[in-house]
């Protein structure tokens, strides 16, 4: 039996298509190889914390805010380090809200980090800029907010670029729900938040890609004291993800130790507006 001349360009197109997969499962497996790491490891941290924090707010009636806060939280139990100091935030922010359904702000945070070398101001001292965007939505009895921040960490250390970023850029989508109780001086609220890594290093990316690193909720109660002061008392869950890589100055070792930790934090902040 002799073959048409279009059942060989048949045979001819099939073979060519078969070509070209064996050469995208080679590429496939070359690049998988070249992400295999020398050595793997996995920690998991408990944290138990207690946070207290103040925040003084500004308003005008133009929109304009101005707000200073401060953030303090102790580990009463940590897993793996013993209960101690853990950080400290210092934040500035200018916010501003043109209409009563969209805010806007931008603002400034120094972190102090309890866990660090004292002796170098560069390890306990970290610089971080923020920006975000913010719809509400008002009811009767529930105000729903979905906020969206970014925000870059900067580090004055050296640090091997490789490793880790000078400048670390996240993404902070939060959804809330706060609720009114009408004559009543207490709102409740509960959110959830997701941070995004948005540069991580090659290396450090997870699949190739960019990962989500942490998980945040939270449930408490704002509760009005007086006109212009109130306190917020809440309970947070926070599970966080890491990617630890540690790679030596020939590149001939590449170590990766996947880092859990599960945050149970108990905080009340003050409050003052004027």
């Amino acid at each position: 039996m002799s073959l048409s001349y279009s059942d060989s360009g048949l045979t001819a197109k099939r073979s060519y298509r078969r070509f070209i997969a064996g050469l995208a499962a080679l590429a496939v497996c070359a690049l998988a190889h070249a992400w295999n790491y020398d050595s793997q490891a996995t920690t998991t941290e408990q944290v138990m914390q207690f946070r207290v924090g103040a925040d003084f707010t500004k308003k005008w009636n133009n929109g304009l805010r101005l707000s200073l806060a401060e953030d303090v939280r102790i580990d009463a139990y940590n897993s793996l380090n013993g209960a101690a100091f853990s950080k400290a935030y210092t934040t500035l922010t200018l916010g501003y809200t043109p209409i009563d359904y969209f805010k806007v702000d931008a603002g400034y945070t120094l972190r102090v980090m309890g866990r660090k070398d004292w002796s170098d101001a560069n390890e306990v001292l970290r610089h971080r800029v923020f920006m975000s965007v913010a719809g509400v939505y008002p009811s009767q009895y529930v105000k729903f907010s979905l906020r969206e921040r970014v925000l870059c960490d900067m580090r004055t250390d050296s640090v091997n670029l490789l490793e880790k970023n000078q400048y670390n850029w996240l993404l902070r989508s939060r959804l809330s729900a706060e609720f009114i109780i009408p004559g009543q001086p207490v709102k409740p609220y509960v959110w959830c938040e997701l941070e995004n890594t948005l540069n991580v290093p090659q290396y450090q990316q997870k699949n190739g890609r960019q990962y989500i690193s942490h998980v945040r909720t939270q449930v408490g109660c704002k509760w009005r004291v007086t006109q212009m002061s109130s306190l917020d008392f809440y309970y947070r869950f926070q599970y966080g993800y890491n990617r630890d890589i540690n790679i030596t100055k020939t590149k001939g070792y590449i170590q990766l130790t996947e880092q859990t930790t599960y945050l149970h934090a108990i905080g009340v902040i003050y409050h003052l507006d004027w």
